[in-house]
């Protein structure tokens, strides 16, 4: 038997297998996890899934399973606070990594055996070390999007929350009440982070937990250094009746300041790079005009 012969035939083999598994797993009833059904129930946590995360796919099945079945050490470092700023279930996310590292397998698979169809035999561990390098590389692929994701989301959330404390403010100088004024402000906007915030209010009033607790809990979760300190500026307000009209507007306008400077720097940084690109291309055209002079004091 021949060595491309032979590599077909695990390929074929390993591919049959693979298939095999991921129908088992896709097609297997899941089984609901009772601590994170507890979590979903209770009032008084501070993350909620939306309706639209409670249908389980085919990619939470198999992250189900894998959270069950697989080492937790095989996972490294998981995101966790940018998941639940994105509101991304943990079951999903492993769903995706296994996806993209069984993706990240297939690939090298396939061009070595279109190869091998061609008559472009390649060594057999050259498709080997392609399989596991790039399903590696693929697996980690998530992270990078959930990080990447995340910070665009947290941006997002300042900016519409300089807005919120503005309304806050102008809803306590109006005579409204701590809670009172955030949960009319909350209910103004009808963006995703508006939204966020009147479910935590809504929760808290059921709970019976303070609003700046419940926001304390949300920026803890999600990283959220600026709700947090809205958060005590509230409870102040709240507990010991201090006036928070110019601290609100000051905090905010804080943050646009601060804003603005990333976004300068941000700006600034990127102008510099458009500037390598005709630096590259003076030094190419300097390169042309010196050539032919420098050729002709070359003795021939």
């Amino acid at each position: 038997m021949t060595p491309p012969t032979l590599m077909s035939m695990m390929i074929a083999g390993g591919l049959i297998g693979l298939g095999l598994a991921l129908l088992v797993i896709w097609f297997t009833p899941a089984q609901p996890d009772l601590n994170d059904a507890v979590k979903r129930l209770s009032n008084t946590s501070p993350h909620r899934p939306d309706a639209e995360a409670s249908t389980v796919n085919g990619k939470e099945r198999l992250g189900i399973w894998a959270m069950r079945t697989l080492p937790v050490g095989l996972w490294a470092k998981t995101p966790t606070r940018e998941l639940a700023l994105l509101r991304i279930p943990l079951a999903r996310f492993y769903g995706d990594k296994l996806t993209y590292a069984a993706l990240g397998f297939v690939i090298p698979i396939g061009l070595a055996t279109f190869l091998s169809l061609l008559g472009l035999g390649l060594p057999f561990a050259m498709p080997v070390i392609a399989c596991i390098a790039l399903a590696v590389v693929m697996f980690f692929l998530p992270n990078y999007n959930a990080i990447d994701d995340a910070k665009k989301a947290r941006i997002e959330f300042n900016r519409a929350l300089g807005a919120y404390i503005d309304l806050v403010a102008l809803e306590r100088t109006n005579g409204s009440g701590v809670r009172q004024a955030m949960e009319t402000a909350a209910g103004i906007g009808d963006s995703w982070v508006f939204n966020r915030l009147a479910e935590e209010l809504n929760r808290s009033r059921w709970s019976g937990l303070p609003p700046w607790d419940a926001l304390h809990a949300l920026a803890t979760e999600l990283g959220l250094p600026d709700l947090d300190d809205f958060a005590d500026i509230m409870r102040l307000s709240g507990e010991e009746g201090t006036a928070t009209y110019a601290t609100l507007r000051a905090r905010s306008a804080a943050m646009r300041t601060a804003m603005l400077n990333d976004e300068l720097t941000e700006a600034n940084a990127i102008g510099e790079r458009m500037s390598i690109p005709g630096s590259l291309l003076g030094v190419i055209f300097m390169a042309i005009l010196l050539t032919p002079s420098l050729l002709r004091m070359i003795p021939g």
